[in-house]
C-alpha cells in the first residue's frame, strides 16, 4: 500500500469561484492530486485512462492535509481512498492502461 499526503493551498486557482466566502476544495482538484500521487508511483509507460467509480464523502478545505492511499494494480485498476485524519473524504478506481 502506498499512501501519498498532500494540501491544496489557500491561494489555488480553483478556489475563489467554488462556493465563495467559505472554500472547499473541487472534487476535480482532490481527484488530479490521485492521479499524479498514482502516475509517479507507476512511471514508465503507465497512463490513467478513466475512472469508473469516485466518491466524494466529505469536503477538505484549504490548507488541509489529507492522505492518498492505493494499492499496486490488480486487472489494471487501480483503487484509491483520500483520508483527512481518519476521516473518509474521497474514494474510488482508475483504470490503469500498461
Amino acid at each position: 500500500m502506498t499512501q501519498v499526503e498532500f494540501s491544496v493551498p489557500h491561494n489555488h486557482p480553483a478556489l475563489p469561484g467554488h462556493f465563495p466566502g467559505h472554500p472547499i476544495v473541487p472534487g476535480v482538484v482532490i481527484l488530479d492530486a490521485v492521479i499524479r500521487a498514482v502516475e509517479s508511483a507507476f512511471p514508465g509507460g503507465s497512463r490513467i485512462l478513466g475512472a469508473p467509480a469516485i466518491k466524494f464523502l466529505a469536503p477538505l478545505l484549504p490548507g488541509e492535509t489529507a492522505q492518498i492511499q492505493f494499492a499496486a494494480p490488480d486487472n489494471n485498476l487501480i483503487r484509491f481512498t483520500v483520508t483527512r485524519g481518519s476521516t473518509p473524504l474521497a474514494s474510488g478506481q482508475l483504470t490503469l492502461q500498461t
